[in-house]
């Protein structure tokens, strides 16, 4: 139950993409069309990981992430499932198609911030099928990382100056949980 359930919520700004709202003294962000986000927990059949790098605005920059993307936020993707946005966004930022799709885990993505859940999707089956580096000049780098040596690497890009989003640590725990022992 919410501890604030007479007050209304208002809207303090619309902008294309995002909302903010006010609940009582809280404020928080809200996509305006999108349903959540999907991020790919991808290991290659030589049990490496499929990471990518991109320059983020608000953080200013370049960041280590699960490839990802967001669930309806266009009318050509609009009703897409959670599924089917990690199938798509894989092969455009990674090169990567896959043979299947499956839940993993999801969750709040920042509940102090924004509205938004992220769904942790498995892909299985990896096949390259070109380079990737996203649409619309996204610029990603694609890396493909074996899991015996991921964290001195992401502890390496770190030390570059590279933050490393968290939900890349959560998918090595689920992974690891998911195999029962070590990498």
């Amino acid at each position: 139950m919410s501890p604030l359930p007479d007050t209304p919520v208002q809207t303090l700004h619309e902008g294309e993409f995002l909302r903010l709202l006010r609940h009582g003294h809280w404020e928080y962000v809200q996509r305006q069309t999108a349903t959540g986000a999907a991020a790919l927990i991808a290991v290659t059949d030589d049990d490496e990981i499929v990471l990518v790098e991109q320059y983020r605005i608000p953080v200013q920059a370049h960041t280590i992430e699960l490839p990802a993307g967001v669930i309806g936020d266009s009318a050509d993707v609009a009703g897409e499932s959670a599924l089917a946005t990690a199938r798509r966004e894989l092969l455009e930022e990674t090169g990567f198609d896959c043979a299947a799709v499956e839940p993993a885990f999801d969750g709040p993505s920042s509940p102090g911030l924004t509205s938004e859940t992220s769904h942790l999707v498995r892909a299985r089956g990896l096949t390259r099928v070109h380079a990737g580096g996203g649409v619309d000049g996204e610029n990603i780098t694609v890396h493909v990382v074996p899991l015996a040596s991921v964290h001195p690497w992401l502890r390496a890009q770190q030390a570059a100056g590279k933050p490393v989003e968290p939900k890349v640590w959560a998918a090595l725990y689920w992974l690891l949980h998911e195999r029962g022992s070590g990498f």
